[in-house]
């Protein structure tokens, strides 16, 4: 079996790491001046299942408090499409990074792991918009009343809206990192089984983490993150079941009276 690269000195795994960082920025960096000439119809696409939600008054807007509020929440949006463009570059960048110290026979698994890196946190991000957002929002507006009247700041909303679309895009990367270090041997069906209560007890915390402060959020995180990790447990299985029937066999031949005698 080949052996992975040679061992590099921490200062050149330092060096490599500051050079993937800066192709990560400037892709970050071009893709935010093309999402910059069309931020006013990012936000506008954002803002759809808020506006939605809103009380139908003919008043469907967010407002700004602040004189620069609008144009640094136009930043923003540009950033995040910004980094939306570039997730394809960052992921291979960092799984790039990675390669150096895996086999030649797993180093081989890259390009499609990249490709389904970013089909997952885009796929992740899909969902936060077109079910939690929807969602979401009809539950946070239906406290509206006749004397309690909804009036988002675009300022708020971009942070609401970016920690959630963030949020579920890595957490939908959990059966792919599943997937690799079951190939690699280091999780196993078995052990994910068995931690599957503190798994649950994690995932609760991570999501009050990660979401804004409300149950209802976490909840929506929780959900299908809970399912997320029931699919990785099989994907264990699956890729994991060759290995331990190879682990099981080698415990039969070395307590077998051959091997003793």
């Amino acid at each position: 079996m080949s052996q992975p690269a040679d061992k590099m000195p921490f200062t050149e795994h330092l060096e490599e790491l500051r050079r993937r960082l800066i192709i990560c920025a400037i892709a970050v960096g071009v893709g935010f001046v093309i999402a910059y000439f069309f931020k006013e119809k990012i936000f506008a696409w954002l803002m759809r299942p808020l506006l939605q939600a809103l009380p139908q008054d003919g008043h469907q807007k967010l407002i700004y408090t602040a004189p620069h509020e609008a144009f640094m929440t136009y930043i923003k949006v540009s950033f995040l499409g910004g980094v939306a463009l570039a997730v394809p570059v960052i992921l291979y960048q960092f799984w790039r990074f990675v390669a150096p110290g895996l086999y030649e026979h797993e180093r081989r698994y890259l390009y499609p792991i990249v490709i389904l890196s970013t089909i997952f946190f885009l796929g992740g991000a899909a969902f936060g918009y077109l079910v939690v957002f929807p969602y979401g929002f009809q539950f946070f507006t239906s406290f509206a009343t006749e004397f309690i009247a909804p009036m988002i700041s675009t300022k708020e909303f971009l942070s609401f809206a970016t920690r959630l679309l963030i949020a579920f895009g890595v957490i939908f990367e959990l059966p792919l990192v599943t997937l690799f270090l079951a190939k690699l041997g280091v999780v196993k069906a078995s052990f994910l089984q068995k931690q599957r209560k503190y798994a649950i007890l994690i995932i609760f915390m991570g999501g009050a983490i990660l979401t804004p402060p409300d149950v209802f959020t976490q909840i929506l995180m929780a959900i299908p993150l809970l399912i997320l990790y029931e699919m990785s447990v099989w994907i264990a299985y699956f890729f994991g079941k060759k290995e331990q029937a190879e682990e099981g066999h080698a415990e039969d031949s070395s307590t077998s009276p051959a091997s003793s005698a």
